[in-house]
């Protein structure tokens, strides 16, 4: 009877794919059409030990309030405090790392049960060489004194633009040893230094996006947390990292897919700070210049310094504490990041049952599950999935729903990669043109298709006050370059939420891009000049071969856009990538409403590699303003970029009001390849 169940249970859990594949019929147990769903549940009592004993009987599930019925159970015994295989004393490195996969559960395979499945994750692309030591050093000190009989380890490393499986799960300790081992020494060090953008794990290889390097590491975990899922059993993931700092709200998108993702593929991450336990230079160190001015004697330099090691330690922290696990910060001994996801996982229980919804409408399902008898436990699970649907068989209105649902979930979907750029120009004292510009990477897209735009924007309050749905044929054939559309709204002064959707209209892939973003009121600006937003672009070209022009108020949008003059529309440059072979423009806006007779303005351009001063463009003087009462003074740069090296820079735009003695900063980063 224990084979039996061990068959059915095995051959179940490969036969599905958390709630979207059908099972086909044969066996009285097994129903066609029908929908498998797989819940590992953790049951501990108020003092944090696993409950045991419980059967079938004990549980009820139910899904979107519908009692499911329990077609088979299981539980998952672990023992913590297995002897220890034996060790050889000699490790012996392997000639080269390879390269494999995690093997989903073939039908009859029971090698899962009653062992707890720890994945040590490397993130090789972000630390540095002695953090990398570190970590490594502690895995492998992990694996010779407190790996278990009930472990089975797996080791993954993000390096090279990819995610590599080097070991799928296994009891061989000398074979984990000598992968570590391996790493250590450093297999690929004849290997060029210029890293292969092969996007082997995951879709974002178009080299341009590469310097979004906080969503690529994020995506990097997203699609580990993804490889893991094919095992229905309880995994937890051990990220090693030398911290990892979000760039403002443009990783939120990405952050919650990732966070997502391990939830429903049931992985919990435990990060492993291998900085260690920091002590930080008050004033910064050796690694920088001196920070110079006020800042060192008020304390803010010394804030700053403390304040930045916290956020690269805060997103760490998120996702531990949003996927059950636990983050280990300031700790010089990383080998107990291991051993708190190892003591973690103890016995869990295993349902299966067959959905009562049938529809295969791609919606989220809410399950929750609660125990019969009254026991005061605390239950951990997994609190819902989304049913499967496949697109090719949508209908026009479903699609069209599909759209609107994916705008209005709280979660966001980043199958495809979305850069996006907002910028502001005050049109007259109450309102102001935002115009909105997205990349999309072709490689992410079908051949020939068509690309579904939705989005809108809410105020503060959470109502949408503009709104934005419309779609692109294009055919890609020969084109390598990312796509671009551009939009725009027409906004009062506040604060905002901007939500946008793409969809391949072919193969049904989607991504979200949200974010945040302030108008300010320049109206009530009197220290310095009233400016725009600051667009830099490496293209102008003409309307009529701005082939993916589209927004709201089609074909009236470019009349208020101050980005079309002369027939000739300036494309910002979203992801802040420029080339040495063009040119680059800079345009910005300043207002002198309300201050008497305008005066000339004076504006140039500045590079900084670090803290020196790389480049700087000749100053020019504006003194004519644009026919409107804002008295708007447009300042338009063009620089060569021909004699930068190439790397990355930090761009800073100075505008000087000699007369009323003001002045206008605005810097970004940006990144100059040849």
């Amino acid at each position: 009877m224990r084979i039996a169940i061990a068959f059915l249970l095995a051959t179940a859990l490969i036969a599905q794919q958390v709630g979207q594949n059908s099972q086909p019929g044969g066996a009285p147990t097994f129903q066609t059409g029908t929908q498998l769903v797989i819940e590992t549940v953790t049951v501990k009592d108020k003092d944090g030990n696993p409950v045991t004993g419980l059967t079938a009987r004990d549980f009820t599930i139910t899904e979107d309030g519908q009692i499911q019925t329990i077609k088979f159970f299981e539980f998952q015994k672990l023992d913590i405090a297995g002897a220890p295989a034996p060790v050889n004393e000699h490790i012996e490195l392997l000639p080269r790392l390879t390269r494999t996969q995690i093997a989903p559960e073939a039908p009859g395979d029971i090698r899962y049960r009653d062992r707890r499945l720890l994945a040590l994750y490397f993130d090789l692309t972000a630390m540095p060489q002695g953090d990398q030591l570190r970590a490594l050093n502690a895995a492998k000190s992990f694996v010779k004194s407190q790996m278990t009989s009930a472990d089975l380890l797996a080791v993954m490393a993000f390096t090279s633009g990819s995610v590599q499986v080097l070991q799928d799960f296994t009891a061989d300790r000398n074979r984990v040893l000598s992968i570590l081992e391996t790493m250590i020494v450093g297999e690929d060090e004849n290997a060029p230094t210029e890293p292969s953008d092969t996007g082997a794990a995951f879709g974002q290889n178009d080299s341009e996006f590469n310097i979004f390097f906080t969503d690529r590491q994020l995506a990097a975990l997203q699609t580990a947390a993804v490889m893991l899922g094919r095992l229905q059993e309880k995994k937890s993931l051990v990220y090693f990292a030398s911290g990892l700092r979000l760039n403002g709200t443009n990783n939120q998108a990405q952050l919650h897919a990732t966070i997502n993702a391990a939830i429903r593929s049931g992985v919990s991450f435990w990060p492993v700070d291998a900085r260690g336990l920091v002590a930080q230079a008050p004033l910064g160190d050796a690694t920088r210049g001196s920070i110079g001015g006020l800042s060192m004697y008020t304390g803010t330099a010394a804030a700053s310094v403390t304040g930045n090691l916290q956020r690269s330690q805060d997103t760490l922290w998120t996702l531990a504490a949003d996927t059950g696990g636990k983050a280990l910060l300031d700790s010089n001994d990383l080998a107990q990041g291991i051993i708190q996801a190892q003591r973690s996982t103890s016995s869990y229980y295993i349902l299966g049952y067959y959905t009562t919804n049938a529809n295969l409408d791609g919606k989220f399902r809410k399950i929750k599950i609660t125990l019969n008898n009254g026991m005061n436990a605390t239950l951990d699970y997994r609190q819902g999935y989304y049913a499967g649907k496949e697109f090719s068989k949508y209908s026009g209105a479903d699609k069209e729903r599909q759209l609107e649902d994916a705008l209005m979930l709280p979660d966001p979907v980043t199958q495809l990669t979305i850069a996006l750029e907002l910028d502001f120009f005050q049109l007259n004292r109450a309102e102001y043109f935002v115009p909105l510009a997205v990349k999309i990477p072709a490689s992410e897209l079908s051949r020939t298709t068509r690309i579904d735009f939705i989005g809108e924007v809410k105020d503060e309050y959470g109502t949408t006050v503009s709104n934005v749905r419309d779609k692109v044929d294009i055919k890609l054939t020969g084109i390598s370059r990312p796509i671009e559309y551009d939009s725009g709204f027409t906004l009062l002064p506040g604060k905002y939420k901007l939500k946008f959707l793409a969809r391949d209209a072919e193969s049904g892939r989607m991504g979200t891009f949200e974010t945040g973003f302030i108008i300010p009121n320049l109206n009530k600006e009197e220290k310095r000049i009233p400016i725009s937003s600051v667009v830099l672009s490496s293209q102008r070209i003409d309307m009529r071969e701005a082939l993916f022009n589209a927004g709201k108020d089609k074909g009236q949008a470019h009349l208020v856009s101050p980005l079309v003059q002369d027939g000739m529309k300036l494309i910002p440059s979203v992801t802040r990538v420029f080339s040495k072979k063009k040119e680059m423009y800079v345009y910005v806006q300043a207002y002198q409403q309300g201050t008497g007779a305008a005066q000339p303005l004076f504006g140039y351009v500045t590079f900084y590699r670090g803290t020196t001063k790389a480049f700087e463009s000749e100053p020019i003087q504006v003194n004519e303003t644009l026919p409107n009462r804002l008295r708007t003074m447009p300042l338009k740069f063009q620089l060569a970029l021909d004699s930068l090296t190439p790397g990355e820079y930090t761009c800073q735009v100075t505008i000087l009001d000699e007369h009323r003695k003001k002045a206008a900063f605005w810097q970004t980063p940006i990144m100059l390849i040849p």
